[in-house]
């Protein structure tokens, strides 16, 4: 392992499919959310959401239900403009599944997702020095639930869907990035890791943006397309193509030492 230089290595993780596995709860209320507003009609498969998502435009969940629905419909020769869904009750019934029906605390779907990272692994970040944070679209109260609760982080730098624009929109990257600078000169190589092709543009958007850091797209594959080699291939040929310098099968592959190579090869 080469000595710190200059680019100080800064690692921003996006959360869903990356430090939580989401196809047991985001990804299943998306699909209960439109079974419910097609009357039964249509329920998306786990491959039928990754093709909306690899469009890398709908990272929020809501807004890919509500496509999800206005595209059914459209196969039954329904417009948009006569259809005119009401995406608030949209919002309340996926929450009501996702976080449960009680205002005060989480019952639903959100209880059981099972965690892809440890704090432990954090722990080697930060004694490499290694800095971490995290951005993703998941909504605030969501967000620090799992960092917060379940893997006991104190106050994490955390940029969340009520803080900044939807990706791929960098704005919430570039936030997440200045509050761990903390003001600090220095030519940081910054490194996001996601599992979504809007991920990987919100790095390439960022790098189009700022040139004075080294940008650095990781893919991870989350647990649901791992479940035949087929799938897991094309998901990361999907990630690849999108900007990611290097797709790995768990975000703890991402040691310490994997970064230092991977910004060597940057250079």
């Amino acid at each position: 392992m080469t000595q710190q230089t200059s680019a100080k290595a800064i690692v921003v993780f996006d959360i869903d499919g990356v430090v939580r596995d989401v196809s047991g709860s985001y990804r299943r209320a998306i699909a209960d959310t439109v079974e419910y507003f097609t009357t039964q009609a249509y329920r998306p498969t786990p491959l039928e959401i990754d093709q909306l998502k690899f469009e890398g435009v709908w990272n929020n969940d809501w807004e890919a239900s509500q496509e999800l629905i206005y595209r059914y419909f459209a196969t039954q020769g329904q417009t948009r403009e006569q259809l005119q869904l009401d995406y608030s009750a949209i919002v309340a019934f996926f929450q009501s599944r996702y976080r449960g029906s009680d205002p005060n605390n989480f019952t639903g779907y959100i209880c059981n997702e099972p965690l892809l990272l440890q704090p432990s692994y954090l722990e080697q970040l930060t004694q490499a020095g290694i800095d971490w944070g995290f951005f993703s679209g998941a909504t605030r109260a969501s967000a620090n639930y799992v960092l917060e609760k379940r893997l006991g982080l104190q106050s994490p730098v955390l940029i969340a869907m009520e803080d900044a624009p939807g990706k791929p929109d960098p704005t919430g990257l570039f936030a997440t990035v200045r509050q761990l600078e903390n003001g600090i000169e220095q030519k940081s190589a910054i490194v996001y890791v996601g599992d979504t092709v809007a991920d990987m543009y919100t790095v390439e958007k960022a790098r189009s943006l700022d040139s004075a850091h080294t940008w650095l797209g990781v893919g991870v594959l989350p647990p649901h397309v791992q479940e035949t080699a087929a799938r897991s291939d094309a998901y990361s040929e999907t990630l690849i193509a999108a900007g990611a310098a290097v797709v790995l099968r768990n975000v703890e592959q991402l040691s310490p030492v994997k970064i230092q190579e991977l910004l060597q090869l940057k250079q």
